[in-house]
């Protein structure tokens, strides 16, 4: 699990004190807590449209107390999709490889910071996700725009502004509990809002940005 907040020193203080609050109740959240809302959480993403056409699809391992995304991979699996996963470069660039099974996942932990579950296989470079149907995101808030809270890292920021200069245009969807649907997050100018927000209570889509 994550073992420090991966704040970046842009932070600012009121994104700072949200992430920690946030933060604070997943910490309360029991293993049946996490387990129940992963289930639950998995039946609804794999009922939306823009999965069940999917080809490729970019996820994320949760660790700890993040909402649980396991279930959701192996359905996926199951259906032929292809699995994207990250993995942590130096610079907090995203790699990515295949997911193809709990036995394709290494654990490795980075420096003093997290240790995180990463596809053991080939690496198929950053660019790879530019190919992706749908991106799963994590992150900590979405508001009613559709602007995510993400722990500050900024590696999914790059990820993002990659699509941009690519010209992809994936569904972009981030997985979260649904206290964490809240009625504002702080968002500056490089942040991009997200198509629709899924949780163990169900989907909410936000209206496309102007």
């Amino acid at each position: 699990m994550r073992t420090v907040s991966d704040l970046g020193p842009g932070d600012e203080p009121d994104k700072r004190l949200l992430r920690r609050g946030l933060l604070a109740v997943r910490s309360r959240l029991t293993a049946d807590d996490v387990r129940a809302a992963a289930t639950a959480l998995a039946g609804h993403a794999l009922a939306l449209p823009e999965l069940a056409g999917a080809r490729t699809v970019a996820a994320y391992v949760s660790v700890g107390s993040e909402p649980g995304t396991l279930t959701l991979l192996d359905a996926l699996c199951a259906r032929g999709v292809r699995v994207l996963l990250p993995a942590l470069l130096p610079d907090d660039d995203l790699d990515w490889g295949l997911y193809t099974g709990e036995g394709s996942l290494a654990r490795v932990r980075h420096g003093g910071r997290m240790t995180l579950f990463e596809p053991a296989g080939e690496r198929l470079g950053p660019e790879a996700v530019t190919g992706a149907d749908v991106v799963l995101l994590p992150g900590l808030a979405v508001d009613g725009r559709g602007m995510r809270l993400g722990r500050g890292g900024g590696s999914y920021d790059r990820v993002l502004a990659r699509l941009e200069r690519a010209g992809a245009r994936p569904a972009l969807m981030v997985l979260l509990y649904g206290a964490e649907v809240v009625e504002r997050v702080p968002a500056e100018a490089h942040d991009r809002p997200v198509q629709a927000v899924v949780t163990p209570e169900g989907v909410r889509r936000f209206p496309p940005r102007p």
